[in-house]
């Protein structure tokens, strides 16, 4: 799909039922291009939704705070005004992160409503070395704590007060690396976004100035693709290696269902581990640790 992510599979019919080397195949593309796009799939419904997700491994509860659909299931439905269009890994505020997410697309606008999606992989690759040097030491808070500045600028501040009131319902922090080491690739990514407010024993001003720089060069459009939805697709990413945003340029409805699988912990270049700050282990939303 471009040069550094993504990539169009087709002549799969996603579902419970695929073939363990189906499966294989799916998660070896998944691995190097961080994110897979499958068009034609208006066969599948919710129940298929989960079983296909559920072939990539253990998974989720739809959210740690918002209600799920199914249990499984978190509905996506942007036609309330609610903008989510900031970068941003899923979940990073609690101590596992998902290890991938499917996305399938329910309701759509007639023109607009994108999402990008961002390696983070190559974003630390391409950096100098010794910004990686730099990198590879630090850590970050990460919480779910809803930014109320944001209230002021949505289409509709009274739903969208609403909605951020239950996202923080149970207020989350958790300090991961801001690098941490692939389990399955042992590639070097940077684990920052929206998530993200400061890093670990700088001041504030020095913390706001890195996080602004690291994430600016992670979004540039080189390591960036863009999916224009239609009607039956599907999205797949490695959550643990991309960043993600909605372009919110639409009007009317848009509405997509998420299943996620579950995480592990993410470990650093220095070998060690995200720690439970605030809210606990969230074991309720992901029970397991993915192999």
């Amino acid at each position: 799909m471009a040069g550094r992510i993504g990539a169009e599979i087709s002549g799969v019919k996603l579902g419970g039922d695929l073939s363990a080397d189906t499966v294989a195949q799916v998660r070896e593309t998944l691995l190097s291009r961080k994110v897979v796009f499958f068009r034609g799939q208006d066969h599948l419904d919710q129940e298929g939704q989960i079983a296909f997700a559920r072939s990539l491994g253990e998974l989720t509860t739809g959210h740690p705070t918002l209600p799920s659909l199914g249990g499984h299931v978190l509905d996506l439905d942007y036609s309330n005004g609610q903008k989510v269009d900031r970068w941003h890994t899923d979940v990073t505020f609690i101590e596992r992160p998902p290890l991938a997410s499917v996305l399938r697309a329910i309701e759509l606008p007639p023109a607009g409503g994108d999402t990008l999606w961002a390696n983070t992989v190559t974003a630390y690759e391409t950096l100098p070395s010794e910004l990686r040097a730099l990198l590879d030491g630090l850590h970050a808070v990460h919480t779910n704590q809803y930014d109320y500045a944001r209230v002021a600028f949505s289409d509709d501040p009274e739903r969208t007060r609403k909605y951020a009131e239950i996202f923080a319902s149970t207020v989350f922090e958790t300090l991961h690396p801001v690098v941490r080491v692939h389990p399955e690739t042992g590639e070097r990514s940077i684990l920052l976004g929206d998530f993200a407010r400061r890093v670990s024993g700088y001041p504030a001003h020095l913390s706001n100035s890195v996080i602004k720089l690291v994430q600016e060069h992670v979004t540039s459009v080189e390591n960036t693709v863009r999916w224009r939805w239609a009607p039956g697709d599907v999205a797949v990413w490695d959550n643990r290696a991309t960043q993600h945003r909605v372009v919110h340029d639409f009007a009317g409805p848009r509405r997509l269902h998420r299943v996620t699988v579950a995480g592990d912990v993410p470990v650093g270049v220095d070998g060690r581990t995200s720690q439970v700050l605030a809210g606990g282990p969230a074991t309720d939303y992901s029970p397991v640790a993915a192999a």
